[in-house]
């Protein structure tokens, strides 16, 4: 029962919330052949594309940043997390690993265990929102793969985050 109410409220907020804080892992390129999608007779079928790859859905941003020594997702970024987890509940052969990662400040090992605990923390709100566990898996980078590799504050707040990224 309470996954059912937590559910609800999570996309209940997802449907509330009008702008993303997170950053796109990766741009949306447009289809190579615009006839796919037009549908009209005589151009090729009609082609659904995919949310994953539609702009309009927000599921193109798949990446969710942490404060400093944070493993806690911020409610800004709930709704994304929950967009995420209704698409894995209705799109069940999609797999997902989500890519703890963190700053080059603290020890080797400290980094490790807090991006394992920001990439579980997801893992547990996307099973909450509908999706299976054997559609996730979690894995910590730690501070080894970077996304900015400045030594300022800019640099390591792109680099604390988790990414979803899904299977081809």
């Amino acid at each position: 029962m309470k996954k059912i109410a937590l559910s609800g409220l999570l996309l209940s907020l997802l449907t509330a919330c009008a702008s993303q804080t997170t950053k796109p892992v990766a741009p949306v390129t447009p289809a190579a052949d615009a006839s796919a999608t037009t549908g009209k007779p005589g151009t090729a079928a009609s082609a659904e594309v995919d949310p994953l790859d539609d702009p309009k859905t927000g599921l193109t941003y798949r990446s969710l940043y942490y404060a400093l020594d944070v493993d806690v997702i911020q409610d800004a970024d709930k709704p994304l997390v929950a967009a995420h987890a209704k698409y894995l509940s209705t799109h069940p052969a999609r797999n997902v690993r989500l890519e703890g990662n963190a700053d080059e400040r603290g020890s080797n090992e400290y980094n490790l265990a807090l991006a394992q605990r920001r990439a579980d923390g997801v893992k547990k709100l996307l099973l909450l929102g509908g999706a299976k566990e054997g559609q996730l898996t979690s894995v910590s980078y730690g501070e080894e793969k970077p996304r900015n590799t400045n030594h300022d504050e800019d640099g390591w707040a792109e680099n604390r985050r988790t990414d979803l990224n899904y299977a081809k």
